[in-house]
């Protein structure tokens, strides 16, 4: 499907694949790894044909509908759905011809073009792109907002939601998580396992790739290497090759004894087994992993915080929110050091509210916060990039926070995020996003918090930063606040998972995959929130399964009822657009049996349509039941 043969690939002067050859096969799930301006962006656009090899060949099968996520979207008064829709493009151009034909009364074209809409599923397209718009978190509500009211995060939905509308041969995705929340991630991951067409994905999640992919496409230097097998599967390949080059044992050492230390603390307490079992598994991979990082260009670690006072922070009853919305009630937490904790919650219940009223930006709206006099938050949020001076260098950046450090210990600091020589003294405004990412990570670590509070850290950072970030976590003093969508982050940093929802925050009793489960079997119409984690005696899980497997049974039985239904009003519709296209029937004698029929069609249309709706509720019923 997509060849490379000895190609060699340039942006301006510099090459970024030199003499690369691979072939992407049919339906293979392919994920293009390596490091930030190692060219993955670029093979896209000579896959997409906006890029042309210098030498050699790139070859891509013709008559191939391709579907991509835009990077801008404009400022549109179309409603979102209506958005979504675009992104079937021969759906749009059909209901465009049918509206002419019908001006028309040209009954022929109005057949045919009723009955490739439906051959192509056509009156079930609506359906399908709110499907869509709710996998990605978009409620009933907000799908009939124009798409100008959205953030630029949400537009990036809304692009995302268009290229999956799409009935495509091969997708290709450029970071597809990077604004998303770990609810959507999961539901996207689901989504792309089904998808029938070929896939290439960049990304650095890597609990998303080995979900997702079945091959990866390794960029490095300027060569292009091709592996079969999961993101896993390819770092315990290069892992192995790399560990006859290179003596790691020492940085295994060190990693070994801070995973054994939690699993030799907490393998006994039941509330803590589950987190255990995750560090031993992690454990028994780690002597092949850690030298796929050997060369990485990144190593940092956080400096010791001056006091370490315990607790940092206490809240005591108190309500959080916005401009007399209250969001989150009745809090009660404590945060000492040297705790991990992750944030787990459906999006909009409230984890940055969370964290915002930790680092101060809220005021409480009830209760009581007691924060120690030596507490020093290093506080990471979604928008820290956008709070960077353009003008100004790295080295610049951190002078303001430290008049007094030497320029010989500001260089050394910068040099473990990779801004070495005359790069730590160059203006920021043309840097990527990876590069201002890591320099807004570099203010953080550099300032010596005791209490981490890090909102979505790995946007934008590579595959090599994320696993410096989890290395430098490791060894923290501090407490650390993690809101993220890497679940792999998540399950090697974090001792304990709160759950925020319905109102309220409370430890969750499991892990990633509990709640993804929790996430799947939730009534968002009740107060669904685990009670003392998600713990449940037998009897009732019993219960709550059989009564599970009823409603699926239900909902099943009813779309099959719907199917067979809408089958028969689509062919009997096919029937009546028939003899509509029948020239006899516009003979004057019969103008009476036209308007007859065209009645007929007219509430045959509304009632399929009013099907299609209750077919969409039911399928999205049967989905939530068995996610």
């Amino acid at each position: 499907m997509i060849s490379l043969t000895q190609a060699t690939l340039r942006r301006g002067a510099r090459t970024l694949l030199e003499n690369a050859t691979f072939t992407i096969h049919p339906g293979w799930r392919t994920g293009v790894v390596g490091r930030n301006g190692t060219g993955k962006s670029t093979l896209f656009a000579a896959i997409l044909g906006e890029l042309h090899a210098d030498k050699g060949n790139v070859s891509v099968l013709k008559n191939l509908a391709i579907a991509t996520v835009a990077q801008e979207t404009p400022a549109l008064p179309d409603a979102a759905i209506e958005f979504a829709l675009d992104g079937d493009f021969e759906l749009r151009d059909l209901e465009r011809r049918l509206v002419i034909a019908e001006d028309a009364h040209d009954a022929d074209k109005i057949g045919s073009i009723h009955e490739r809409l439906g051959t192509i599923g056509g009156y079930a397209a609506r359906s399908r792109a709110a499907r869509l718009l709710h996998g990605l978190g978009f409620s009933i509500e907000a799908q009939e907002r124009p798409v100008a009211s959205f953030s630029g995060g949400w537009r990036m939905r809304l692009n995302l939601a268009r290229a999956l509308m799409c009935r495509s041969d091969l997708l290709l995705l450029d970071e597809p998580t990077n604004h998303l929340d770990l609810d959507a991630v999961i539901w996207l991951q689901d989504w792309l396992v089904e998808y029938p067409g070929t896939l290439l994905v960049i990304s650095h999640d890597r609990e998303f790739l080995d979900a997702v992919t079945t091959h990866t496409l390794h960029l490095e230097g300027t060569s292009a290497t091709l592996y079969t097998g999961n993101y896993s599967q390819f770092e315990r390949i290069r892992a192995e090759k790399m560990a006859l080059q290179t003596a790691t044992h020492a940085k295994q050492q060190r990693q070994v004894a801070h995973l054994q230390k939690f699993i030799n603390r907490f393998k006994a307490q039941a509330t803590k087994a589950t987190q255990a079992q995750s560090r031993i598994k992690q454990l028994e991979r780690m002597e092949l992993v850690a030298p796929a990082h050997a060369d990485s260009e990144f190593s940092f670690e956080f400096p010791t915080p001056d006091r370490l006072p315990s607790p940092l922070i206490r809240f005591d009853e108190i309500d959080a929110g916005y401009a007399g919305k209250t969001i989150l009630h009745k809090l009660r937490l404590l945060i000492a050091p040297g705790e991990r904790i992750g944030l787990l919650g459906p999006n909009g219940a409230g984890k940055s509210t969370l964290v915002r009223t930790l680092a101060g930006e809220l005021e409480a709206q009830a209760g009581k916060i007691m924060r120690d006099p030596y507490l020093r938050i290093g506080y990471f949020a979604q928008h820290q990039l956008e709070q960077l001076d353009p003008k100004a260098s790295a080295i610049l950046h951190l002078r303001r926070l430290d008049p007094k450090a030497s320029e010989q210990s500001l260089r050394d600091f910068l040099g473990g995020f990779n801004f070495r020589g005359d790069r730590a003294f160059e203006a920021i405004a043309p840097f990527s996003g990876g590069e201002k990412a890591r320099l807004a990570l570099a203010m953080v670590v550099f300032q010596k918090p005791n209490l981490l509070l890090l909102d979505e850290p790995t946007n934008h950072l590579d595959l090599d930063m994320r696993h410096a970030l989890e290395t430098a976590l490791m060894d923290y003093a501090g407490a650390v606040v993690l809101v993220s969508h890497d679940r792999h982050l998540l399950s090697s940093t974090c001792d304990s998972l709160w759950l925020v929802a319905d109102g309220r925050c409370q430890e969750f009793e499991g892990d990633l995959t509990d709640y993804a489960r929790w996430l799947g079997t939730r009534d968002t119409t009740k107060d669904s929130s685990p009670k003392n984690g998600n713990r449940t005696s037998a009897k009732d899980e019993r219960r709550a399964a059989a009564d599970q497997r009823v409603a699926v049974r239900s909902h099943k039985d009813t779309i099959k009822k719907l199917d067979t239904q809408m089958a028969r009003m689509q062919k009997d519709l096919a029937t009546l657009d028939a003899r509509l296209a029948d020239p006899v029937m516009y003979e004057a004698s019969r103008s009476a049996e036209v308007a007859k029929l065209l009645k007929e069609q007219g509430e045959l249309k509304k009632k399929l349509s009013k099907m299609e709706e209750e077919w969409m509720a039911a399928s999205e019923q049967l989905a939530t039941l068995e996610a």
